[in-house]
């Protein structure tokens, strides 16, 4: 018996992620399965950097595009009969086509590490302060099976301030 089953969406927003779409559910249904996340629903979008700096804009006041946005689902109503809605991640792949480029990285490992952090917010991971940075770095090098992003921007422990 494999339990209750997740729900994985991908929404396409940006003119040519319809080849990118296959690629990252395969990539969603891994992270959920390596987290050990069982009835859960996600949604991911691909989107332009013209999109998520209007989301960026709305939610977080900053008017800028950025990589990845993680919009939790919040608690479910009581009596609600499941999925447990995770929320959504909306990528930019305009960033990511940038940034694969510049780091000389493949745009899926891109994709996929913003899918990683993505996630990883939505089940309540932080960035912002040094021992929290460090579990969700931590968190993000064993599902990538390398550095993710939170590891490439921490300042190593000595400069860190406390």
């Amino acid at each position: 018996m494999s339990g209750p089953r997740n729900q994985i969406d991908v929404f396409l927003e940006h003119p040519s992620a319809g080849r990118w779409a296959k690629r990252v559910r395969t990539q969603a249904v891994g992270l959920v399965r390596a987290l050990e996340l069982r009835g859960v629903a996600l949604a991911v979008t691909l989107t332009s950097d013209r999109r998520i700096r209007a989301l960026n804009r709305r939610w977080r006041q900053k008017n800028h595009a950025t990589d990845v946005l993680s919009f939790p689902g919040g608690t479910p109503p009581p009596g609600w009969p499941g999925p447990l809605v995770l929320g959504d991640v909306v990528i930019s792949l305009d960033t990511a086509r940038r940034q694969a480029k510049q780091q000389k990285r493949s745009l899926s490992s891109e994709l996929e590490r913003y899918l990683a952090h993505g996630v990883l917010h939505l089940l309540g991971h932080d960035h912002h302060r040094p021992a929290p940075a460090r579990r969700m770095a931590a968190l993000e090098d064993r599902l990538l099976g390398g550095p993710g992003m939170v590891r490439a921007v921490m300042r190593p422990r000595a400069v860190q301030r406390r």
